[in-house]
């Protein structure tokens, strides 16, 4: 496209009168924009979605490393970030139900359901820490339901811009971006892990990052006196396979349907090196600004290489999936190995290997029996 935006949707090149949204919105709700006008506002409207999960991944990646440093505040600054992203959001959810514009149904229905869960969710992980005290997990009940939702409504923004983009400038790179931020969503909860380790580092060399009210209040619940047991506790919570297996059987598959819907060659080499780069931004930025670091998941670049290079061979996808969710695993496994010596990396159990190359080998058979199904349905 060509030309001033605001002539391509029509706020001056049609006579719409940019102070007057409700006949605007009119205009779009009835279909009276024309192929050009119609065609920048869908483009206009997926960036904001851009611009929203964005504010979203940021808010969630500053509030995991707010928590170890601090006891919860419902209105601290990470949380503003993540609802303004929040409020985005569901303005375009009711923007995309008014008008229908750039969505087809199953795409407004999954917009819909996600913002249901994450809005049921939210209240309830208010009250469950009004009662309980802090959650110092990002894997419970009540936070699990957050990022669902969120997964569900970036699905629904995925299917709707895959079905409405044909012909539009930059598709495959807001595509792309939509990914990205399912594959932040996705891998938000295994952040405790990357966090805690670095937590367990500074209490070692006697520079806590968290502030005694938060250590105190962690060894209360189970118990203990302050000391490195119940700082391990708070910040290792979860058993040392969780972190492994999620990457291979969710990360890695996230990363295999990206390949798929983007559909270039190395979309899921890319992805994984964006949301490394990503990290590697807030890293610094909590660096500088002294808040509690990560251990950045470098070994994600591995088990996405190996994707890429399995799409590329053109096997048959029953022998796809078997050999690619065993290269995959023994990727990322070992790319685990190998940062966790050069650099750091959460604990990992190395048994669990074979338990991550089945998890994604369901998956990996399911995605591509869809796939071939649905190439079937459409000759």
């Amino acid at each position: 496209m060509t030309g001033n935006f605001g002539d391509q949707i029509g706020l001056t090149a049609t006579g719409l009168d940019v102070r007057t949204p409700r006949v605007w919105l009119e205009r779009v709700r009835t279909g009276q924009l024309t192929g050009a006008e119609s065609a920048a506002t869908v483009l206009l409207v997926y960036r904001v979605w851009l611009v929203a999960l964005a504010l979203k991944a940021l808010g969630s990646g500053w509030d995991v490393a707010w928590h170890f440093r601090w006891l919860r505040d419902d209105l601290a600054p990470p949380h503003l970030v993540n609802l303004a992203g929040d409020a985005i959001v569901i303005a375009l959810v009711l923007f995309h139900w008014y008008t229908r514009l750039g969505v087809d149904k199953l795409a407004l229905r999954l917009m819909e359901a996600g913002i249901i869960v994450f809005l049921a969710s939210a209240p309830v992980d208010v009250i469950n820490h009004r009662l309980n005290g802090l959650d110092i997990t990002t894997w419970s009940l009540t936070h699990a339901g957050l990022y669902l939702g969120t997964a569900i409504m970036i699905a629904g923004a995925i299917r709707g811009w895959r079905a409405h983009s044909g012909g539009l400038p930059s598709r495959a790179l807001v595509l792309g971006g939509l990914w990205f931020l399912f594959l932040e969503n996705v891998l938000f909860p295994n952040q405790h892990q990357e966090y805690g380790v670095l937590e367990i580092a500074s209490w070692d060399r006697g520079e806590p990052y968290a502030e005694p009210s938060l250590v105190q209040f962690a060894a209360e619940q189970i118990g203990r006196p302050m000391d490195r047991a119940s700082v391990v506790n708070f910040s290792l919570p979860v058993p040392s396979w969780v972190y492994p297996v999620w990457i291979v059987g969710a990360a890695m598959l996230v990363l295999l349907l990206a390949r798929h819907s983007v559909g270039l060659r190395w979309t899921a080499t890319t992805i994984a090196a964006a949301y490394i780069g990503w990290r590697c931004v807030i890293w610094s930025l909590l660096a500088a600004t002294d808040f509690p670091l990560s251990a950045v998941p470098f070994l994600l670049l591995g088990g996405a290489l190996a994707i890429d290079v399995v799409c590329r061979l053109g096997l048959p996808w029953p022998a796809e999936a078997a050999g690619g969710a065993t290269l995959v695993a023994a990727a990322v496994y070992l790319g685990g190995y190998l940062q966790s010596h050069l650099l750091v990396a959460p604990p990992i159990d190395y048994w669990s290997a074979p338990v991550a190359a089945a998890a994604l080998l369901v998956g990996w058979a399911t995605a591509r029996s869809f796939i071939a199904r649905g190439r079937s349905t459409r000759a």
